[in-house]
């Protein structure tokens, strides 16, 4: 399954809301991506009665879950509310969330005081200049190719025991390995159940890891698994390997590898990097990146960062940006009184 086929097969596009216009002015920020991330970025923005217009596609990664788990006082909260609330929220301080996708975002021409500016465009053919960009598009799971493992992305086909953990609680679980990161994965959500089943599907065991599985009562089927079987209500009922068994199964754990969205982005330049868990975009503190100008905030940068961690990085990455709008502020205040005055600032 590539990249794109399995963002098409796990994205759930969130329901339809009013789009704002989109400002003609520039901006004081876009941010590329209507997630927790992007929209608590906006939130800090907009409290800083900063000129805010967040660009939405509509395909948050988490669409396809019932809740969002382990979000302090929002614990169980479908993520359709969350968004919802978070998009009000962005606009009761006068910023835009504008519903569209980004196919374009590069460098533009300063502004006479020497200000940064970067041009945003999106699918339709509109375009917005900014003074500073937050990207918050979040990331992809790539799901191993194995049929029917896609329909169930979000319900019985989970990947983080902190999200889903208590949910599939003492059901009978099968670990799809993907890789090294798998081994790990199985120990977590042998917390959660003892009846457990890791499917190496091709990956490596070493020695020492069969045998602390067998400590803890892990099974280890080495078989390929070729298909989800479903039940006569379509739930999950098992994994069907290579030589025709069929090994029953409620829930099925996979270490997916994550990719940030990256589309679109290209004309920014920023650098990537290889994380042991998959690929995202480099950053520093607060989320600020090499390219000035440019911060990255939640899965995008941080793949395994759950709602309430990307909410965070937005929050700061938010407040980065103001900051930095201050001083270019103030540099070019000094800079007009300097230009305005025959003998220069000093006088």
């Amino acid at each position: 399954m590539t990249d794109k086929e399995t963002q098409e097969a796990t994205a759930v596009a969130t329901p339809a809301y009013a789009s704002d216009a989109l400002a003609e002015e520039t901006v004081d920020a876009v941010v590329i991506g209507g997630g927790a991330a992007g929209l608590n970025g906006a939130l800090i923005l907009a409290r800083s009665r900063r000129s805010v217009v967040v660009i939405d596609s509509g395909s948050p990664r988490n669409a396809p879950a019932q809740a969002v788990h382990g979000l302090l006082a929002l614990d169980g909260t479908p993520p359709s509310e969350i968004l919802r609330r978070g998009r009000e929220q962005v606009r009761q301080y006068g910023g835009r969330v504008v519903f569209g996708e980004v196919v374009a975002a590069e460098s533009a021409a300063p502004s006479a005081d020497g200000d940064l500016r970067f041009t945003v465009t999106l699918a339709d053919g509109r375009h917005i200049t900014a003074r500073r960009i937050l990207v918050a598009t979040g990331l992809t799971d790539v799901l191993p190719e194995v049929p029917g493992l896609a329909e169930h992305w979000g319900h019985s086909v989970v990947h983080c025991p902190y999200c889903h953990g208590w949910e599939v609680r003492d059901e009978p679980i099968g670990v799809l390995a993907t890789g090294a990161a798998s081994i790990g994965h199985a120990y977590l959500f042998r917390q959660l159940t003892e009846d457990l089943t890791y499917f190496t599907h091709g990956t490596d065991l070493d020695e020492d890891s069969r045998a602390r599985f067998a400590a803890r009562g892990i099974r280890v089927i080495d078989t390929p698994v070729t298909e989800v079987v479903n039940d006569a209500d379509g739930a999950l009922a098992g994994v069907r390997l290579a030589d025709g068994q069929v090994v029953a199964r409620r829930v099925v754990a996979v270490a997916a590898p994550m990719q940030a969205r990256t589309q679109g982005l290209e004309g920014l330049g920023l650098p990537v990097q290889d994380l042991p868990k998959g690929r995202g975009f480099a950053s520093g503190m607060a989320g600020a990146t090499e390219v000035p100008g440019v911060w990255v905030a939640g899965n995008v940068t941080d793949l395994v960062a759950q709602v309430g961690a990307s909410a965070a990085a937005g929050a700061l990455a938010g407040a980065d940006i103001n900051s930095t709008l201050a001083t270019a502020d103030t540099d070019a205040a000094l800079q007009g009184i300097a230009e305005g005055s025959p003998k220069g600032a000093t006088g």
